[in-house]
């Protein structure tokens, strides 16, 4: 967010306060209590959209994290292109061999004749 950004939030806020007082007062609440609520009410929203950032952050539901994803996996697609077909069917049978279960040491694999 930029700093104009910041201030113009900033004036949005005042105006909508100063415009939810008048509302509550024109509604027939006295100066007091149409300030009371008008506040309570900002508050509670000044609260809900802190909660809600907090959220985005702890989540890494934000801007900058999605833009580092985006980049990581355009630089990891970039690297894949750049592969020749031995490189690319070489890495395949890394990762299927990294995925299929490893025996423990000691146990024979289901596939071992040598275990039956």
């Amino acid at each position: 967010m930029r700093r104009i950004d910041a201030l113009l939030l900033t004036l949005a806020v005042f105006i909508a306060g100063g415009l939810l007082y008048s509302l509550l007062q024109t509604v027939g609440l006295d100066d007091q209590q149409a300030g009371i609520w008008a506040e309570a009410i900002l508050v509670v929203g000044v609260v809900a959209w802190l909660g809600s950032y907090l959220f985005r952050v702890f989540t890494k539901n934000m801007t900058y994290f999605q833009q580092v994803r985006d980049y990581r996996e355009a630089v990891l697609q970039k690297r894949l292109e750049s592969l020749s077909p031995e490189e690319l069917a070489q890495l395949q049978a890394e990762i299927e061999a990294e995925r299929s279960p490893q025996p423990a040491p000691g146990e024979a694999s289901p596939s071992d004749p040598s275990s039956l």
